[in-house]
């Protein structure tokens, strides 16, 4: 049979966890709650991933990176996100905005982008869905006009992740308006400084309050013919590939909730007395914990197999990563919502945090792809 070590994280992967849930521990759980409560930027969690070269782990080595694999990026956002979910946003949308550079980008656009974040000198966001195009994608309406080498880009985008805080911004547009649809899009580095560039509101969201979500407007913004990511026309391609590689970082993000969830959960029953016993004494608080870890152990795996498929470059991670993400979310979904049932009146309030984290749990199943688009895209791995 050979090597099953397939089913092991090696400990390289168990010290980086420690690592990562020492510095989630000390730095980013202590503010949880005022980031929640003020919707205000996880600043002490971006300096202290910085501090650790947690912040964009996944960027390689010829760019001043890390190198971290798929897998060790997973367990970063996992173990960031069973404090924190809102600063787990800021490895995996460090990773979501530069994987179209690394995918599809000339050796000089990996240089001149990659660099910068790999130092903790930037943030990276990804412009893909707009109002009327979330996820019918392909059918965008921002423009972006060649005018000599370069390019005129008209439009907004909606809904983008770490919009404000992000110094550069992939951007996709509309390159070739008769051409065949989704093949007449292009990708492009947008920066925060661009005459043109401007930014809606915050929203005012439901959960991930730490993380700004804002629309994106382009009026007549220059962009140079060298920020163009691949060629013409390959834009949406390079952005769907994207998707495949970073939903298995949402099923982290998700799987880490719901660890968060979980942990509070069983200290608290194990703690709270009534009838005479403690609440973890009852046989149906204990099937309750029993299906929400068989769950939750469930979507880890399964999230893992995907990122080992990530790493490798699978033909199959198309299945995988939607299985992931889809699965982890909905598992986190239900495992949040049962931790607040279990600790009833407390966890409804504030002085707890199992109600920021079904808040925050409900956009696994929506963002990268809504759990509905999961299900089209395996069925068409299936049927293919």
């Amino acid at each position: 049979m050979g090597d099953f070590d397939l089913f092991r994280t090696n400990e390289e992967h168990e010290e980086l966890r420690a690592a990562v849930r020492s510095v989630a521990e000390d730095k980013i759980a202590p503010h949880a709650a005022e980031v929640d409560e003020k919707s205000a930027f996880p600043q002490d969690a971006l300096d202290a991933l910085v501090a650790t070269d947690f912040h964009a782990a996944h960027i390689a080595e010829d760019y001043e990176g890390v190198g971290a694999d798929a897998l060790a990026t997973c367990i970063i956002i996992e173990e960031v996100a069973r404090v924190c979910a809102s600063s787990s946003l800021i490895p995996a949308v460090n990773k979501l905005g530069t994987m179209p550079v690394i995918l599809g980008g000339s050796e000089e656009v990996k240089q001149r982008y990659l660099t910068p974040v790999a130092r903790g000198e930037a943030m990276f966001s990804y412009g893909l869905s707009e109002r009327e195009a979330g996820s019918d994608t392909a059918s965008m309406r921002s423009l972006a006009t060649p005018k000599g080498d370069d390019w005129v880009l008209n439009g907004q985008k909606s809904w983008i992740t770490n919009a404000g805080v992000s110094e550069y911004y992939t951007v996709l547009a509309v390159t070739d308006p008769e051409g065949k649809r989704g093949r007449n899009i292009s990708a492009f580095v947008v920066h925060a400084d661009d005459p043109g560039f401007t930014l809606g509101e915050p929203e005012r969201k439901l959960g991930i309050k730490g993380s700004p979500t804002r629309e994106l407007f382009f009026d007549d913004v220059h962009i140079p013919g060298n920020r163009i990511i691949g060629a013409p026309g390959e834009g949406l391609k390079i952005a769907l590939r994207t998707l495949d590689h970073t939903r298995v970082t949402i099923g982290a993000q998700a799987v880490g909730i719901a660890q968060g969830a979980l942990d509070h959960a069983v200290a608290y029953v194990k703690e709270r007395k009534q009838f005479g016993k403690a609440v973890a004494d009852f046989q149906g608080i204990q099937f309750m914990l029993a299906d929400m870890a068989m769950k939750l152990e469930t979507a880890r795996q399964m999230v893992y197999v995907a990122a080992a498929k990530s790493e490798r470059g699978d033909d199959d991670l198309a299945f995988y990563g939607a299985a992931a993400k889809c699965y982890a979310s909905d598992a986190a979904m239900e495992i949040t919502t049962d931790a607040v049932q279990l600790l009833g009146g407390a966890g409804y309030v504030k002085d707890f945090p199992l109600e920021r984290m079904m808040r925050d749990a409900k956009i696994t199943q929506i963002y990268e792809g809504t759990n509905q688009i999961q299900r089209m895209v395996m069925a068409r791995q299936l049927l293919k």
